[in-house]
């Protein structure tokens, strides 16, 4: 399969545009922006259907989208961005689909990975990885060790991942440290099963989106999202560009983020001055 369509264009190229400037001027100053958005990357295939062309050219299509978003994110100082790219459901697609997908993922990081480095962009990489070919996890391995360092956007790319995956093997390894003497069962809580999620260290994500018109969330971050504002919209994975994220964002700065508090309560809380 030839993948030259899908590197027409390298990540932190484009040509600055003083419009899109001062869109991300205005939602910086409008409210506080999401530190974690996540995104369920989906309809690669049927845009491609929609054009008469194979699924995987839809998939190779779909890498000009996280450019741009990927960007976009950076650009608005986001701490986090988390893209679900391949589920652990995802094995059962034909094997030539899946032989194809590994084959563009290797490629895209070998010819954007110096980009990220030069751009502060770290790589994290959740879920199953043992399950990946070996040559996958050596490309993720060199690019996530090459951008360990940097300080700007934590990319997270979730591969062979799932929200029930991530609990049964956080609840195995409490099980583990339970038998070892290491842990009782009294000492179980909300912040120690997270500790051990795949997603340590990273804050819960306050927007989750999902592209292609579906309304569920696929067994994505399943534990991590119990708070996450989710943004539904029709347009497929390989249309999605930073204008939709914006349109996203001004959505989340419109909703009223209770956490189980009524909206006098919220307003009483914010009312209260801070203690120095």
């Amino acid at each position: 399969m030839d993948f030259s369509a899908a590197f027409t264009s390298r990540w932190f190229k484009s040509a600055t545009d003083p419009q899109d400037e001062q869109i991300r001027r205005d939602l910086k100053a409008t409210c506080e922006l999401p530190e974690h958005v996540a995104i369920i990357m989906d309809g690669n295939g049927r845009w491609a259907r929609q054009k008469g062309k194979t699924r995987i050219e839809g998939h190779a299509a779909g890498v000009d989208a996280v450019r741009d978003v990927v960007e976009a994110a950076a650009q608005l100082d986001m701490q986090y961005l988390t893209l679900f790219t391949f589920s652990t459901e995802n094995w059962k697609r034909p094997e030539k689909e899946i032989s194809s997908l590994m084959q563009l993922l290797i490629k895209v990081l070998q010819k954007e990975a110096k980009e990220l480095y030069r751009n502060n962009v770290r790589l994290h990489v959740i879920g199953n990885i043992q399950q990946l070919p070996g040559k996958v996890r050596e490309t993720l391995e060199e690019t996530v060790e090459l951008t360990k360092d940097n300080t700007g956007l934590t990319l997270c790319i979730a591969l062979s991942y799932s929200g029930k995956w991530d609990i049964l093997q956080a609840c195995k390894t409490i099980c583990h440290e339970i038998e070892r003497g290491r842990l009782t069962s009294d000492e179980i809580d909300e912040r120690l099963l997270e500790s051990f999620l795949s997603t340590k260290g990273i804050p819960e994500p306050e927007l989750l989106i999902r592209t292609s018109g579906e309304f569920r969330i696929s067994n994505f971050l399943l534990w991590q999202s119990a708070y996450s504002e989710i943004y539904f919209t029709n347009t497929y994975w390989p249309d999605f560009r930073r204008s939709q994220l914006y349109d996203a964002i001004r959505d989340f700065q419109k909703r009223e983020r209770r956490f189980g508090l009524t909206s006098e309560q919220l307003k009483s809380k914010k009312a209260l001055p801070s203690r120095l």
